[in-house]
């Protein structure tokens, strides 16, 4: 029940970061319906493939179809309250990626799978369903640019798994790794801290 709760909420934060990208780029209803359903569910998508899961989560259970439909009629209708918040695309992206990265690695244990994998699964799932958003709405990627983005997943997965040994609390060591992605992510973007650049002028 806790990491579906995670879950429901990660898809929710996905879901809108979608569909305030796809109205600004003027997208028509179905328009927006499909990049938000695809945010949301493009990394859990991933995830199940990757790991043999059939069908994928969301094919199984309803409730995150709905949850991304009622996401996307909750952002439209109120587009203009959630246009106040500073950087809202940001804000919910940011969620995304942190509540994400926790539930990739939780289903990489329930797979049985190594510690470096599950760090791995939780940073795709994250990233992946921005990545086909981005591509999609003819934006480069957030994470092929020099923006802290999987590292910031990477660290969150590093901190989880620290704490499991020292706490042995599952629970609160996901809870703590989920907020280390956000505080990563809000100090990269606040004292504009990135991965070096491979370019070099001539």
């Amino acid at each position: 029940m806790f990491f579906q709760t995670i879950d429901i909420l990660g898809t929710i934060a996905f879901a809108i970061s979608g569909v305030l990208i796809a109205m600004n780029k003027r997208m028509d209803p179905f328009g927006v319906l499909i990049i938000a359903f695809v945010t949301a569910a493009g990394g859990g998508t991933l995830r199940d493939v990757m790991i043999g899961i059939e069908p994928v989560s969301w094919m199984k259970n309803m409730t995150f179809v709905y949850v991304i439909f009622g996401s996307v009629v909750f952002a439209v209708i109120f587009r203009k309250q959630i246009g106040y918040l500073r950087k809202s695309l940001f804000l919910f992206d940011t969620i995304g990626i942190a509540l994400y990265t926790v539930v990739g690695i939780e289903t990489g244990l329930i797979a049985g799978l190594h510690p470096i994998i599950c760090i791995a699964l939780g940073t795709m799932t994250a990233c992946f369903g921005g990545v086909l958003r981005d591509i999609l709405c003819n934006e480069i990627p957030v994470v092929f640019r020099k923006e802290i983005y999987a590292t910031a997943c990477i660290l969150g997965g590093l901190t989880y798994f620290i704490l499991r040994r020292v706490l042995g609390d599952e629970n609160y060591s996901f809870i703590i790794a989920g907020l280390v992605v956000i505080i990563v992510r809000l100090i990269a973007v606040k004292f504009k801290i990135s991965l070096p650049s491979l370019y070099r002028k001539e």
